[in-house]
């Protein structure tokens, strides 16, 4: 039940409030009434209710006061303001603290008051659906930046699992069209070719400065690839799209600017070809990759995919979403064995031919960003793989011929098997627990397979043997043993009919419902309700 607390220092307007909805039908029990914003913190601080409804004036305590006071909490409720007509002016206060809503106490009825605890609740039931995220000792921000890689690198392999996981991790699209920029990194004082380790944290700073500055000017996404290398994706207006040349252009250079004259550090990017459907942003950035050589030729530190640069004879962007399938398996269930055939299928591609270069170190630094985007501590993770070399997992970059670029794979594919491992069975359970956390999360939702293997991008039978074989019971007979618990919870309750249980669970059917809660039980939900 979602916790109400409700501040106000009339009597008659608390009375109102609590007698104006049906609170317990939605879902929602009043944790308590105060008089003043004090009398109301304590409770916050006892009872950490999900939604507040405060006057703003009162004694003691104010609501904007305790409003304020609120804000240094980690899970802050949401506050729904109550206000006078001459309080206007402290509404505008009230914005910059978030407040989710604020009603005029002369104006409420029924219907506005439900209208703001509906918004509360949408936005609770959000919050839920994000803290059902698989567990992968990241937060979202990193879960979303591992969405985008697999993004670029056209690892979806349906429009439903993109779908999804936009869903899932809260990602918009909504620009009117996209680009995406490849940026290197260039220490001016050191080789261009080597990353020294006394220069990490100069890249690091670098990043963090870039991150900063280039969102004032465009809205963008800006992933690391790794030490030296980053994606930018950029969201861009109708209007921008068609002067968008200028405007990277700016942001790039003014960017650039700034940070030489800070740390020395040169920036060279390449832009791709703009594109309408997110799902294209991947072209966009194999353009960026393909011309990125051609920067270093360049007078210029930016150059653009589709301003008349000829192309070239030689391809120098390997399309690593030809081994999607496995490389999915491979990293999404810490397999060792699908992990050690895609790098030796990889391999043996190159090693029938070691003329193609660009190619052979494209496919390598593909397998590093996925990687580092994948694991928790990529980078320690990695840089300990590559323990005996002085740059770390960057010797890549100092690899000259094909046969370096396949020796530095071999490298990461035999230190990552014995990565996946030692941490597979952890890792079978881990994943296990989260897949029955957003079952119970879920309850009330139509659950299936499918929706499970996109959501913690497994494939179904692969995520059905594990369930199995790591639980005491199956896939369908867990989701059905939730599902009928809930419902005995609500039978118990008695405000709701067997159908409108069966709809509030997500079944096709009463029937159906009735079937499955007496296969589970073994009495019918009218027997359950009629025991003695």
């Amino acid at each position: 039940m979602v916790q109400l607390l409700i501040v106000d220092d009339e009597p008659l307007v608390q009375i109102g409030i609590r007698s104006m909805l049906n609170w317990e039908s939605m879902g929602i029990e009043i944790a308590g009434t105060a008089t003043n914003g004090r009398q109301a913190y304590d409770i916050i601080l006892e009872k950490h209710p999900e939604i507040v409804i405060t006057d703003i004036k009162m004694p003691i305590m104010d609501g904007m006061q305790l409003i304020e006071k609120c804000q240094s909490q980690e899970h802050p409720p949401l506050f729904i303001l109550l206000t006078s007509y001459e309080e206007f002016a402290l509404v505008k206060q009230a914005i910059s603290y978030q407040v989710l809503d604020y009603l005029v106490k002369l104006e409420l009825t029924e219907d506005v008051l439900n209208a703001a605890i509906q918004k509360a609740l949408g936005i609770l039931e959000k919050e839920r659906k994000q803290a059902a995220i698989p567990e992968t000792g990241s937060d979202l921000s990193l879960l979303q930046d591992n969405f985008y890689i697999r993004l670029l690198l056209n690892l979806f392999e349906t429009e439903e699992q993109f779908a999804t996981q936009c869903d899932l991790l809260s990602v918009r699209f909504t620009a009117a069209g996209y680009t995406v920029a490849y940026l290197e990194m260039q220490n001016t004082r050191q080789s261009a070719s080597a990353v020294a380790s006394s220069d990490i944290t100069l890249y690091r700073s670098s990043y963090q400065m870039i991150r900063n500055l280039i969102v004032k000017y465009v809205p963008c996404r800006i992933l690391f690839l790794d030490t030296t290398h980053l994606a930018i994706i950029f969201s861009l207006t109708k209007e921008q799209t068609g002067s968008y040349h200028q405007l990277l252009t700016d942001a790039l250079t003014q960017t650039g600017d700034m940070l030489y004259n800070y740390y020395s550090i040169r920036i060279l990017a390449s832009v791709g070809s703009l594109v309408e459907n997110p799902r294209d942003l991947s072209a966009s950035y194999s353009d960026a990759r393909q011309i990125f050589p051609d920067v270093r030729q360049s007078d210029s530190a930016v150059i653009f995919a589709d301003e008349g640069n000829p192309a070239r004879e030689e391809h120098n962007v390997f399309n690593i979403a030809i081994f999607k399938d496995e490389l999915q398996k491979a990293f999404n269930e810490y397999d060792p064995e699908a992990l050690s055939a895609v790098f030796h299928d990889i391999i043996d591609l190159f090693s029938n031919d070691k003329r193609h270069y660009s190619q052979a170190l494209s496919a390598a630094s593909n397998v590093l960003h996925l990687t580092l985007s994948c694991l928790s501590n990529g980078e320690e993770q990695l840089n300990q793989i590559f323990g005996e070399s002085a740059n770390g997992y960057n010797c890549l970059y100092e690899a000259e011929t094909v046969p370096q670029v396949l020796s530095w794979m071999t490298v990461l594919c035999d230190g990552l098997c014995r990565l996946f491992s030692e941490h597979n069975k952890d890792y079978k359970n881990r994943t296990i627990s989260a897949v029955k956390k957003y079952i119970n999360e879920h309850v009330d939702e139509k659950i299936t397979l499918n929706q499970l293997s996109d959501v913690f991008n497994i494939s179904p039978n692969y995520l059905s043997i594990l369930f199995s074989k790591y639980n005491d019971m199956g896939f369908i007979d867990y989701v059905n043993h939730a599902k009928i618990e809930c419902a005995k919870e609500m039978l118990d309750e008695g405000t709701l009919k067997i159908y409108e249980i069966s709809d509030k669970l997500g079944y096709e059917s009463a029937f159906y419902f009735s079937r499955v809660f007496k296969k589970v039980e073994g009495v019918s939900p009218r027997d359950y309700i009629n025991r003695t």
